[in-house]
């Protein structure tokens, strides 16, 4: 059996899916301020017998959002950029709400290096300059996060900045690196790396409770923990500890994702109906349909793959009629899922022109969705077409459909990564993306897929 386990703010859910049958679903109010108390509470809400036979814990935390919104837990971050005079135009944190910037900076800094779409653009690193920032935040700053132009394309010079900053403030200081949240956006991709590391000591201290709650929940012996991330897809504790803001969307995503294995529906609208809001949002080939560019979270702009969700008053119905039909995909008709505690509240005539669908267990569609979710991996790569199909930045003749598998492949890599069997992992390309300010580049993305480790 596997076991899913959605931690809300109001109540916890619970679920025990033998296959893809559920057998056994609770509800159970929180513990305010403690989500492994909510966990453990609710896991033992269900029968001995049944817990006992589950070799698998999906976890849905919020933790991490209601940090980020609280401003509660944060740690103090060190703010590296590796740029220089290229990338000076706007200062690090710029736009982000004061209180959050007061609550997170422990100093800034942008040195010069950096590389570009090809090796001829990379200029070199000022070490002195790092270790000088390095050693300015030694016992203030509780993790550094390091942000270089084009790092995606090459992150050495970013692993080279945390070597030097280590040498500096002690080698268990994090360090966490734009490069590895991926696609271009300077700004966007430092401000998710500085919200991972400003989330990193909060989610560890999490990790390392759940860790040790798990031997007296009376699962059986071995049972493997993931939990949700922001695609509708599960990773492993220490995948999370790396990049604790993959988990900041979750909540949301295996709620739409949880909705529609229920209904068994890949393609429709979804309503979260809760006691004072709703969510509203798109499932798209059985996955969340994600938001576009500019996404904010705490009003900070971030580039994370992150559900698209309009939210409304739960008692507004006809804020929700329009808020369902702003968020089709396309135009025709799709069904309209209603799950949470509050669905059986919407009467069906407020949602005329609707195919609505309220969906056996839709009241623990989150705890629903992170027990079905597969661990997930993706990989997003910018590369500048050369002369024909070719590629001028990566070395000569590379072709474009090698470029595309390699990307593939570190999908993969990156669902293994994320506690995925290897013998079971499916990638999926997904379509190029021309890249609007880079004439003659695109952006490749690929998804990656796969059941967890067997025990």
């Amino acid at each position: 059996m596997i076991l899913g386990v959605d931690v809300g703010p109001t109540n916890t859910d619970a679920v025990l899916l033998d296959g893809d049958r559920a057998v056994r679903a609770v509800k159970v109010p929180s513990v305010t301020g403690d989500a492994v108390g909510s966990l453990a509470a609710a896991v033992r809400a269900l029968p001995a017998e049944l817990r006992g036979r589950a070799t698998q814990l999906a976890v849905g935390l919020r933790v991490a959002a209601r940090a980020v919104r609280e401003r509660d837990g944060l740690a103090r971050v060190g703010v590296l950029r590796v740029g220089g005079a290229a990338a000076d135009a706007v200062r690090p944190l710029f736009g982000w709400p004061g209180a959050l910037r007061d609550a997170v900076c422990a100093g800034t800094a942008n040195v010069r290096g950096g590389g570009g779409l090809a090796p001829r653009d990379t200029t070199p690193l000022d070490r002195d300059a790092v270790a000088r920032f390095g050693a300015s935040l030694a016992g203030r700053a509780e993790a550094f996060a390091v942000t270089a132009v084009f790092s995606p394309v090459d992150g050495g010079q970013e692993r080279e900045a945390a070597e030097i900053l280590r040498a500096e403030t002690g080698p268990e200081t994090t360090v966490l690196l734009s490069s590895d949240v991926g696609t271009l956006d300077l700004l966007a991709r430092e401000n998710a790396t500085v919200l991972d590391a400003a989330l990193s000591v909060l989610v560890a201290r999490v990790a390392d409770e759940l860790t040790a709650t798990l031997p007296r929940l009376g699962l059986a012996p071995g049972a493997a923990v993931l939990v949700t991330r922001s695609d509708g897809t599960l990773m492993s504790l220490e995948y999370l500890r790396r990049q604790p803001g993959l988990s900041l969307g979750s909540g949301p995503a295996c709620t739409i994702r949880g909705a529609g294995l229920l209904a068994g529906l890949r393609d429709a609208v979804v309503a979260d109906i809760g006691e004072r809001r709703a969510q509203v949002g798109a499932l798209t080939g059985g996955y969340p349909q994600e938001a576009g560019p500019g996404e904010r979270i705490g009003g900070v702009p971030v580039s994370l793959r992150f559900p698209d969700l309009i939210t409304v008053r739960a008692e507004a119905h006809r804020e929700l009629a329009e808020a369902a039909d702003r968020m089709r995909p396309a135009a025709g008709p799709l069904p309209l899922i209603l799950v949470g505690g509050g669905a059986g509240g919407v009467p069906a005539g407020a949602l005329a022109g609707f195919d609505v669908v309220r969906p056996e267990h839709g009241g623990v569609a989150g705890a629903f969705g992170a027990a079905a979710s597969p661990v997930g991996g993706h990989c997003d790569r910018i590369v500048r077409r050369g002369p024909g199909r070719r590629l001028d930045g990566r070395g000569p003749g590379r072709r474009l459909d090698v470029v595309r598998d390699e990307v593939r492949d570190l999908a993969r890599a990156g669902a293994v990564r994320a506690g995925a069997d290897p013998r079971r992992v499916r990638t999926h390309a997904e379509p190029d993306l021309p890249v609007p300010y880079l004439p003659g580049a695109v952006l490749l993305r690929a998804r990656a897929v796969g059941p967890p480790l067997p025990l």
